[in-house]
């Protein structure tokens, strides 16, 4: 009887994780649009990529389904301004040669500079 539940038990859990979104991809043209999911199901990231990289526009989702981030590559370097949201704020970060340049906290409507 152990073994029957066992085995039944396994076979659920394995159907469960079977159930877990693998990653996505569509080819258009030379761009491959990717979507990549949380355990949940829900989107976690999508972009694109060219020649293997990334490039594009990228966005970052938490497991609710939210947006978290927000920013773009060019052949695989972060480049201009991301946004990142948490809580009630948002950080601007401006990047330059894929390093932080400069960073804006926004906090309830009132502008913090911070720089590097």
């Amino acid at each position: 009887m152990k073994k029957i539940v066992f085995f039944i038990a396994l076979i659920a859990s394995v159907g469960v994780y079977a159930q877990e979104k693998s990653p996505s991809y569509e080819i258009e043209g030379e761009i491959v649009k990717a979507t990549f999911y949380h355990n949940n199901g829900e989107v976690s990231q999508t972009g694109f990529f060219v020649d293997k990289k990334l490039h594009g526009e990228w966005k970052m989702y938490n497991e609710s389904g939210k947006k978290i981030a927000m920013g773009q590559y060019e052949n695989g370097v972060k480049t201009g301004k991301w946004f990142f949201w948490k809580d009630a704020g948002l950080s601007e970060v401006d990047f330059a040669n894929n390093q932080i340049a400069k960073v804006i906290e926004w906090n309830n409507a009132e502008a913090v500079v911070l720089t590097k």
